[in-house]
């Protein structure tokens, strides 16, 4: 496959944000999901709201990645060739995702607005499986002053400790399966994101959803909504601080 990331720039984005619906094929997506269905039970982290599993291993305290390889399934044939094709992490200090986070959301679960945070150079390459569903932007800082709207970056809540359900998204953007969205930027320093917990994603049109003129397919959604399936994310970054085996109790003990 052979893609211009120019023409998939989503262009009501202000900064820089891409999305090519057909970025796998439905073989590799198949096989994906078995890769990610067969990994042993402990490599899955149960949370209150959905599951994940952390390749090659969670970041340190300090925010530090152990030196490791991915798994050759997560590398081919999304790293190797096309991530390699696309040359969208060429600029990262590692010049290739070095961590993924495969996140399982079943219907009417989700995830808080929240920010990846500053341990990854600033790029996310997302890649859908199993099932669409809509991700929502929020601008960190389009209410109240700085301080104010830092709590629901760290948190997902706002500043009362209450989860803020009533914020609405300031841009959509709609996942299909096999695709790729990429952020980076300050789509990634300046905005939050989340995904709403619902069984059915609403509101769907040209006027809501800002890569409508990208999507594969519109017909599916001409109604204005459907109903939620379980959805698998493969999210790529590069972790910025790395440490070999060798130095890691060093590293941890702070000397």
């Amino acid at each position: 496959m052979g893609f211009d990331l120019e023409k998939s720039r989503i262009i009501a984005l202000p900064e820089d944000a891409f999305y090519i619906s057909d970025f796998i094929t439905e073989d590799e997506e198949d096989w994906l999901l078995q890769k990610v269905k067969s990994a042993p039970l402990p490599r899955w982290t149960q949370l209150s709201h959905r599951r994940l599993q952390t390749w090659p291993s969670a970041l340190t305290k300090g925010n530090a990645l152990l030196e490791s390889p991915l798994p050759a399934w997560l590398r081919s044939p999304i790293v190797e060739p096309r991530f390699a094709a696309l040359c969208i992490f060429n600029d990262a200090p590692h010049k290739a995702p070095n961590h993924v986070l495969v996140n399982e959301y079943q219907p009417g679960q989700g995830i808080m607005p929240h920010e990846d945070g500053a341990a990854y150079y600033p790029l996310v390459a997302t890649v859908s499986l199993g099932a669409p569903i809509v991700l929502n932007l929020y601008h960190k800082h389009a209410q109240g002053d700085r301080e104010e709207n830092e709590a629901p970056a760290k948190t997902g809540r706002d500043v009362a400790g209450i989860p803020d359900t009533n914020r609405r998204p300031q841009y959509r953007i709609l996942q299909e399966r096999r695709s790729l969205l990429i952020t980076r930027g300050k789509m990634y320093t300046d905005f939050l994101h989340g995904i709403e917990e619902t069984t059915r994603d609403e509101d769907l049109s040209s006027r809501s959803i800002c890569n409508w003129e990208l999507l594969r397919e519109r017909e599916p959604y001409q109604s204005g909504w459907y109903e939620r399936k379980t959805r698998t994310s493969l999210t790529y970054r590069d972790v910025l601080q790395v440490v070999k085996m060798g130095n890691t109790l060093k590293f941890l003990s702070g000397r």
